[in-house]
């Protein structure tokens, strides 16, 4: 299945052989004009591989409309775009499997992990009966095949990266997902008891956002931060992967100005407690 990024770049592709072809010219003489080989111009005009700024000005001025070189400029930062945004309808077109290996590699390939979620417990931090929940509803919601049994699997297996003495885990949680109870109310006492014994743990810092709390920066959505080349962020249609500079650095800000205002250690632990005695197991 072609993907959103793949589709944009054969656009861009078409559109460079679009020009070539305009100039009167073949494959072969683009190629001479510039010192490529012939399996270059083949490439970026089959969109089977991504042109640079340089390919791309290059390019313009071989074809003789370096007018159109802006125009090209703005393709390859529409292609750029593509990658950023991935949806979930393709992520997960054959279940939540694969999206959780990805999960898996991103944390090994992770020093330092900073998050913050809203209305739901971190997946590093869920139990099984906890995520499959989740999983199988999720599945429901977007009408794709239920794997929850091999997406838990793949999410237990990431939380062995927890007990690597190589990595940290910085994450705040807003009261509002020690309540926001999407799972029967035995499975979320159980998700609140690991919780409550996760906190305080070496290279794991756990804090809560009470709902009195004066936030410098109100918590819009959940997002994760991986070391300082990566933020993820999840809505309902899709992932976005930022990885610009400026994105990066305002995110950890957002995060920052939130851990002023989260209580920690025996605080943290109070209010995961009180959540957890307002559950009637009766």
């Amino acid at each position: 299945m072609s993907t959103d990024f793949q589709t944009a770049r054969e656009a861009l592709g078409a559109r460079l052989r679009e020009l070539r072809v305009e100039a009167g010219l073949e494959g072969k003489d683009v190629a001479a004009e510039l010192g490529w080989p012939t399996s270059k111009v083949s490439r970026l005009q089959n969109g089977k591989q991504t042109p640079t700024r340089e390919d791309l000005t290059a390019w313009a001025r071989a074809v003789g409309c370096a007018d159109a070189e802006a125009e090209l400029h703005g393709l390859l930062a529409s292609l750029d775009m593509k990658q950023q945004h991935r949806s979930w309808r393709r992520q997960l077109a054959g279940g939540h499997r694969a999206r959780q290996e990805i999960a898996v590699r991103q944390t090994e390939s992770t020093t330092v992990i900073r998050g913050l979620e809203v209305i739901r417990i971190p997946g590093l931090f869920q139990t099984p009966e906890y995520a499959r929940v989740l999983f199988e509803t999720n599945a429901a919601f977007r009408g794709i095949p239920s794997t929850s049994d091999a997406a838990v699997e793949a999410r237990m297996r990431r939380q062995n990266a927890l007990y690597d003495p190589e990595k940290t885990f910085r994450f705040l949680v807003c009261e509002a997902a020690l309540y926001h109870r999407s799972c029967p109310a035995d499975v979320m006492a159980e998700q609140l008891d690991r919780l409550y014994n996760l906190v305080g743990q070496r290279r794991i810092e756990i804090g809560i956002l009470p709902f009195g709390a004066q936030l410098r920066r109100t918590a819009p959505h959940a997002f994760w931060i991986y070391d300082r080349r990566l933020v993820i962020v999840e809505t309902i249609s899709e992932e976005l992967w930022l990885n610009g500079a400026e994105d990066i650095e305002l995110y950890e800000r957002a995060w920052e100005w939130l851990a002023e205002s989260a209580e920690y250690g025996p605080k943290a632990r109070r209010l995961i407690g009180r959540a957890r005695a307002s559950l009637d197991l009766a």
